[in-house]
């Protein structure tokens, strides 16, 4: 076996990672969380789709949990917030239940429906996918976008274009502090997606989606 083969397997083996995407399974959409899955497939990970109906206090041996705001966040169980794997969502009606924002619906979370910019602006950061601050189309046409308000511990990485009040994507560290003082259990991130909107990500919004997979599964 050649060094080029062993390195390129090596770099292989360290960026695959076991992920649970949560989804509701019986759902309209639920076409968009299997294309997710393959995408992620394709990037060399292990993806399970799991129903809404899970109880996370029966979550083992993962490296990353995903949230896909396909969900019905009324039918979710408790406990999501105290999950200590790393977790990912783009449901923002659920960020309060979280801890990662406070709860008021349209000041503190929400979602806008025709969006199509986002404004970088944490840069260098390993979350900004090596893009440039500033202006990045992350999608193909206008489609909805979440956002949210963060806690004071959170890296903000872009807002919603014209609308910084707006965070879009944004991360905590472990132990980090989220909203009502709540300590981050371990990473958490949010993505600005909508429901069936993974689709309609361009070239940079898939950038940045790898960006973010690759800092919440990061050993």
């Amino acid at each position: 076996m050649s060094a080029f083969i062993l390195f390129f397997g090596l770099i292989q083996m360290s960026q695959a990672a076991k992920i649970m995407l949560v989804s509701q399974t019986q759902g309209k959409e639920a076409e968009i969380d299997q294309n997710i899955q393959r995408y992620l497939v394709q990037k060399g990970h292990q993806v399970d789709i799991v129903d809404q109906a899970i109880d996370p206090q029966s979550i083992k041996n993962v490296d990353l949990v995903i949230l896909s705001s396909t969900v019905a966040s009324k039918s979710l169980k408790s406990g999501w917030r105290n999950i200590h794997y790393p977790l990912m969502t783009w449901e923002n009606d659920y960020l309060d239940d979280l801890a990662m924002t406070g709860k008021r619906s349209g000041t503190d979370f929400g979602e806008l429906e025709k969006e199509r910019y986002l404004w970088l602006v944490n840069q260098p950061n390993e979350l900004s996918a090596k893009l440039l601050a500033g202006t990045v189309n992350v999608y193909k046409k206008q489609a909805p976008m979440s956002w949210g308000k963060p806690g004071l511990g959170a890296t903000i990485i872009a807002t919603i274009y014209g609308q910084p009040e707006k965070v879009a994507i944004w991360g905590y560290e472990k132990d980090s502090t989220m909203d009502y003082e709540t300590l981050a259990p371990a990473r958490r991130l949010m993505f600005f997606l909508g429901n069936d909107t993974f689709d309609n990500l361009s070239e940079d919004g898939l950038k940045l989606f790898d960006a973010s997979i690759a800092w919440m599964t990061k050993k």
